[in-house]
């Protein structure tokens, strides 16, 4: 009689087969003996593994060119039709989603501006249309979909699957991976926001191969994703990295979580916004900063940056204001964290010409020199668009991992 097969041995298969597909991710092209050599794993492992993953399409040959007589030599490489992802950033006052290949190449974008206001049911009706026609843009390429993940700006219990409490929304206790995973017959993966920028960060962006640092997530607010030894720290219960709700003086300015002063009042985007329209509100239209608007709740955070390029002094005067609280936030979790780099994207990222000065110079003031001494402070590549990307690589963190595609 033939025996059962061993869980552990489905385990060991499992593991293997993502050690591969982990390497060719972070080195392909790349030959089998190279994995062989990378992964430790034997080299008829590594050449079974390899002949399942080209049968599963999602590994492709490649020829390397040679000028030596003989076989060329052949290289692997991640198969970009091996299946599509979906990325989804739902913020307080926009939904955007991406279709992204096998590997993280956008193949269909698009954002949509929502009113925080609006109902729920019509936020999520509004998502859930452009998603559509985002898995309808992969599967004209001929590309089946294999995943949907999505950032949130609040709370998440990542287990649960459940949105627990955005506070610039308004949402409380939303169960969205089990109303998504209904309505779009597809695996949901959600975390924060934040926590997704940061990931999408190690993926692709300036923190690949750099295994502890912190990303900054500047939206409407301030949100927070931390790594450690290469993993996302969420903490006892899935909650960590709320960094925009320290708080940072008590007799600050009303959040949006019901307390005065967090930082991210500070340095939050819709925060400077809402200071320099008050600052202006008497001020003649004809007096204004070039290119602002005669009604100030019209204002933009791109056009503060824009007319702070042009010299405007109470354009830069608030951005200067927003990268000293924003250094000095900083110098706080680098003396807490002494992480090896500290990210800053979103919306503060089309200001980091005008704002990267004053925010190292700021933490080098206020940090334990040793903690600071190695510590990189630097913008996201990827500006607005981190987090969804973030949301691309969290479907792929799981499969990559897991080896889990069927």
């Amino acid at each position: 009689m033939t025996p059962p097969r061993s869980a552990d041995q489905d385990l060991v298969r499992k593991v293997n087969k993502s050690l591969v597909l982990n390497t060719l991710r972070l080195h392909a092209p790349i030959s089998r003996a190279a994995i062989a050599k990378l992964t430790g794993l034997n080299r008829s492992t590594v050449t079974h593994i390899v002949n399942a993953l080209l049968d599963e399409n999602l590994v492709l040959e490649q020829p390397v060119p040679s000028f030596a007589v003989g076989r060329p030599s052949i290289a692997l490489v991640l198969n970009p039709l091996g299946g599509a992802i979906i990325g989804v950033e739902i913020g307080v006052d926009f939904v955007s989603v991406v279709a992204a290949d096998f590997v993280a190449q956008p193949i269909w974008q698009s954002t949509q501006v929502i009113s925080p206001l609006s109902p729920q049911a019509d936020i999520l009706a509004q998502a859930e249309a452009v998603i559509d026609q985002a898995i309808c843009a992969a599967q004209d390429r001929g590309q089946h979909v294999i995943g949907i993940g999505v950032g949130l700006p609040g709370l998440v219990n990542v287990n649960l699957g459940e949105l627990v409490y955005a506070p610039n929304l308004g949402w409380r206790s939303l169960p969205l991976e089990q109303r998504w995973s209904q309505r779009f017959q597809l695996p949901i993966y959600m975390d924060n926001e934040a926590n997704l920028a940061a990931l999408g960060e190690y993926y692709f962006g300036q923190a690949h191969k750099v295994e502890n640092f912190i990303y900054l997530n500047s939206g409407i607010g301030l949100g927070g994703g931390v790594v450690i030894a290469g993993k996302l720290f969420r903490g006892g219960h899935g909650f960590a990295g709320e960094i925009g709700h320290v708080q940072r003086d008590p007799q600050g300015e009303w959040c949006g979580c019901g307390r005065r002063g967090c930082w991210e009042t500070q340095v939050g985007p819709r925060a400077m916004l809402r200071r320099l329209q008050k600052s202006l509100a008497d001020t003649p239209t004809d007096l204004l900063p070039p290119g602002f608007p005669a009604d100030l709740s019209q204002l933009t955070f791109e056009m503060i940056v824009n007319a702070a390029d042009t010299g405007d002094p109470a354009c830069l005067a608030a951005l200067q204001e927003v990268a000293y609280h924003l250094g000095a936030g900083i110098a706080d979790l680098v003396n807490v964290f002494n992480p090896d780099m500290v990210i800053i994207g979103g919306l503060l990222s089309l200001a980091r010409h005008l704002m990267l000065p004053e925010i190292e110079k700021t933490v080098r003031e206020q940090s334990l020199a040793p903690s600071v001494s190695q510590t990189k402070i630097t913008f996201s590549e990827r500006g607005k668009d981190a987090c969804i990307f973030g949301a691309v690589a969290i479907v792929l963190d799981d499969i990559l991992r897991e080896a889990a595609i069927s």
